[in-house]
């Protein structure tokens, strides 16, 4: 029977258990400790009774303070994540861009963007952070007899890089030209073969929603679909609609497309391997402006990267029962991203835009991990 884990901000009890959630759910006393959580940035969520008659919960910060790695003099530059986004094209330039600085401004060594030649002048401009390489090809610039040329020119400039990242990031701003698409699905093979992680947005979601055997089986991707993203997926993997039984499909969907890991946004994000289901509800922002979803895609990259150095490292003494890194990442990449969305919001108000949240992304991971001393 499933078992639904509750994510939920420490700062304040839950003053119920599953027995009685129901009758909680209508009470004064419950709303009044939800507008009380909320008020300091946080959420819960409750469940029916699981199988065991107990409710499971996860502490969000107690798996950041986890995984994200101390710092101290001893380190030396990309032991703390080395990301590259592969996207960004000549109508798009401002989402790949959004991923690359997140995954800086969260803590990452170094960020890459792999681009099209018109959109790396562009990109590069925004910030003198990233390594921009100009290696991706659209058809119009291409013909026809020289496509298998190109594209092979293209993958093998990747290549020279590839086994130095510790995830990638595949769509933002990468657009829907047919030849671009075809490149980066051997990326996305080469990477598999690698077995480097992968997290997938925007127009990435486009190709493996049409072309499902180039993630599935494989435990190191991560899907981040929006509502519309996520209602195409439903319906080519689980031939339906999306129904009210969130949880329980998007169980489903992950279990069918072999143990990839979902993070569905939304109101709560809902995060599954197909073995598991994980809730964030941290607060976040009314304020829905575009790139909060690239902004999102970064920050999961890089501690998704951080998680899988972390259960490296420290093997069966870990503290935390979740052992997957794709669903660590996730649930860390969500809360810090929502954290920051909200300080933003404080701030800014109706006038917040993507850069404002980027801005808060170090200051919501400061909170629960002070740099200079240990999180744990």
């Amino acid at each position: 029977m499933l078992m639904k884990h509750v994510i939920m901000n420490s700062q304040l009890p839950l003053l119920c258990c599953a027995n009685n959630c129901m009758l909680l759910a209508s009470s004064r006393v419950f709303r009044r400790q939800r507008f009380l959580i909320r008020s300091f940035g946080g959420s819960i969520d409750h469940c029916r009774n699981s199988g065991s008659g107990k409710m499971q919960s996860v502490d969000v910060d107690d798996i950041i303070r986890a995984i994200t790695p101390d710092l101290d003099q001893s380190r030396h530059k990309g032991q703390a994540g080395n990301i590259a986004v592969i996207g960004g094209c000549r109508e798009y330039t401002g989402a790949p861009y959004f991923a690359a600085i997140s995954a800086l401004k969260i803590g990452a060594d170094l960020s890459h963007v792999f681009c099209t030649k018109d959109a790396s002048p562009v990109i590069k401009s925004y910030s003198p952070e990233l390594i921009v390489h100009p290696v991706l090809e659209e058809s119009y610039n291409v013909r026809d007899e020289d496509k298998k040329i190109i594209s092979n020119k293209v993958l093998a400039e990747v290549d020279k890089w590839l086994e130095r990242f510790d995830c990638l990031v595949i769509g933002p701003g990468l657009g829907r030209d047919p030849f671009l698409l075809d490149c980066v699905s051997e990326i996305i093979r080469h990477a598999r073969q690698s077995n480097i992680p992968i997290v997938i947005d925007g127009d990435g979601l486009f190709l493996v929603t049409n072309h499902l055997e180039l993630v599935s089986g494989y435990a190191l991707a991560v899907l981040t679909p929006n509502v519309n993203e996520y209602k195409r997926l439903v319906q080519k993997v689980l031939n339906s609609e999306v129904n009210d039984d969130a949880t329980q499909q998007v169980l489903s969907l992950a279990k069918q497309i072999g143990g990839v890991t979902i993070l569905k946004k939304g109101k709560s994000d809902l995060i599954s391997d197909g073995d598991t289901v994980k809730s964030v509800s941290v607060y976040g922002s009314p304020r829905r402006c575009g790139g909060q979803g690239d902004i999102l895609s970064g920050s999961v990259a890089v501690f998704l990267s951080w998680a899988r150095q972390y259960i490296k490292a420290s093997g069966q003494d870990s503290n935390l029962s979740l052992k997957n890194p794709a669903v660590l990442g996730s649930i860390a990449g969500s809360a810090i991203m929502r954290k920051a969305a909200s300080i933003a919001f404080s701030n800014k108000k109706r006038s917040t835009v993507t850069g404002d949240i980027i801005e808060s992304l170090g200051k919501s991971l400061e909170d629960i991990c002070p740099a200079g001393s240990s999180c744990l």
